[in-house]
């Protein structure tokens, strides 16, 4: 029997098992740092001249795992296979295709501190981090099963007398799945198994910076018997094994989570006709966002700033739900300020693997340029450093919780997504002000709002323009069918992702229409 969805709990580290069962973890995973893992195209395992390796960001000359770096030429390759397997997995029953996402749900949860110490080493999540992630993860697996069935009972037309009328939702075919390495578990397996569990067949191309999860993920599907082919696992350079598979013709819908940049990019690459392609291509876009907190007056400002904090420096700040701004009333600003500061210079910063750390490394070298550039950019502005501002010690990737008061709306840390531990600090005159500001920037994504002003929550439910928007809670940490998650603008297509029409996006109508005798 299959009971109703339920999202996954989170584990409490204080409880000594868990402790133990993360140390373990950690442990194992540094055990099997430097393993080479195969690349696996249909049944067919390939190790490749070319390598590329996963790295600790918090300890940035240590290898995780050695990987095979596919280029242009293994792209036809990956897509065939996938398009074999495609012929008869497309006829693989909802029950059959649910029962597999149940069984794969279960064994993540089996194997959950190993994912989670994963991310932990190769992302430098803290724990606390790597178990929302895994817990998404297994919530995707779960959600995804259910919808899966409910689809297939679906038949949502009007009866027409004298006629059995009848739409099915059939799958697309191959898709190239690209996710990216901030919720290397979640929107990884979340994307690759929305795509198979409908009966498509994927070729995964995991972040070159997170695929070590994906490779554990992908043993999860070989241990419960998906077919060969159904998922092809195939780490590779984007900029050529990635835009091969993109403009491959065979290549039905692209699902991809990242930069706005690399987004446009691909769906302006396949939007045009390759030679033998017969269908437009689908494309499922998520490339983040210039989230902002409006703070409004006489709300508890103790719970305000304990609600940015978490947005704004949850995993580094590198979320694209993050709260890279907040706005608050000018009559509060000063207060609000009092109260924040302390709370971001306590924070703990330092290698995750120590659970009493809060803030780990961000995720390379690139990123650790791009923040500090950001920050003398900001300064340049003339914006206000409160506190933070530099690198922190340690042998890697380490930020400083960072504050700008004094930003102006159109200042470049108050435009551009930055993707760190950076929070622009906005004053507005009065709530029409702080909308007007919050909805300047070219993306949609998150927002939240503190107010105990029925009229302004209601004002900002109507024009507060984002995918996903939040009442007198933090801006980060949507849930699996409870906040249905995607944004508008620059944000990407407003995929949905955990919602109940997720799955139109994998999926094609067709109508049957029988006479009656």
């Amino acid at each position: 029997m299959i009971h109703e969805f339920k999202n996954e709990q989170y584990l409490d580290f204080s409880l000594p098992e868990n402790k133990k069962g993360m140390e373990d973890a950690i442990a194992k995973i540094k055990a099997e740092a430097g393993k080479e893992y195969d690349s696996v195209i249909g049944r067919e395992r390939i190790r490749l001249d070319s390598k590329l390796k996963s790295y600790n960001p918090a300890n940035k000359d240590e290898v995780l795992g050695v990987f095979q770096k596919a280029g242009a030429d293994i792209a036809d390759k990956a897509i065939k296979a996938a398009d074999e397997a495609f012929a008869s997995w497309k006829f693989t029953s909802a029950d059959k295709r649910a029962e597999y996402a149940f069984k794969a749900a279960e064994l993540m949860r089996q194997r959950r501190f190993e994912f989670n110490a994963a991310m932990v080493l190769e992302e430098g999540k803290n724990w606390l981090e790597a178990d929302a992630d895994t817990a998404e993860a297994i919530d995707f697996l779960e959600f995804y099963g259910r919808e899966a069935l409910r689809y297939s009972k679906m038949n949502p037309v009007t009866e027409v007398p004298g006629e059995d009328n009848e739409v099915r939702y059939i799958p697309l075919g191959v898709g190239v799945v690209i996710p990216p390495w901030n919720f290397p578990n979640a929107i990884m397996a979340g994307m690759t198994s929305a795509a198979w569990i409908f009966g498509n067949t994927v070729v995964l191309k995991p972040s070159s910076d997170a695929p070590l999860v994906a490779a554990k993920f992908f043993e999860i599907l070989q241990e419960i018997g998906l077919p060969p082919g159904v998922v092809n696992f195939v780490p590779g350079s984007g900029a050529t094994f990635g835009d091969e598979l993109v403009k491959h013709p065979k290549c039905r819908f692209i699902a991809f989570t990242g930069s706005m940049e690399v987004g446009l990019s691909i769906n302006e690459q396949a939007s045009k006709l390759s030679p033998g392609q017969i269908w437009i291509k689908r494309v499922i876009l998520e490339m983040g966002g210039k989230d902002t907190i409006i703070v409004d007056e006489n709300y508890d400002l103790d719970e305000a700033t304990s609600g940015v904090l978490a947005s704004a420096f949850g995993f580094q700040g590198q979320k694209c739900s993050a709260c890279s701004r907040v706005i608050v009333m000018e009559s509060i600003h000063d207060e609000f300020i009092e109260k924040l500061i302390p709370k971001v210079e306590a924070i703990k910063i330092g290698d995750p693997t120590d659970p009493t750390n809060y803030m780990g490394p961000v995720i390379n070298k690139a990123a650790e340029d791009t923040i500090l550039r950001y920050i003398e950019a900001a300064k340049k502005d003339g914006n206000k450093l409160l506190c933070g501002g530099e690198k922190a010690p340690g042998p890697g990737y380490f930020i400083k919780p960072t504050v700008f008061d004094g930003v102006k709306p159109t200042d470049t840390i108050s435009q551009e997504e930055i993707f760190g531990p950076v929070l622009a600090v906005l004053t507005a005159k009065d709530f029409n002000d702080a909308l007007s500001i919050a909805n300047n920037t070219i993306y949609g994504l998150t927002g939240a709002v503190y107010s105990n002003s029925r009229g302004n929550l209601e004002r900002a439910r109507r024009e507060f323009h984002v995918g996903n928007l939040y009442f007198n809670r933090k801006c980060t940490g949507a849930l699996v069918g409870g906040h249905p998650f995607g944004g508008f603008n620059m944000s990407g297509t407003d995929s949905k992702a955990g919602g109940q029409d997720y799955f139109l996006l994998f999926t094609q109508a067709k109508c049957v229409s029988e006479k009656v005798k």
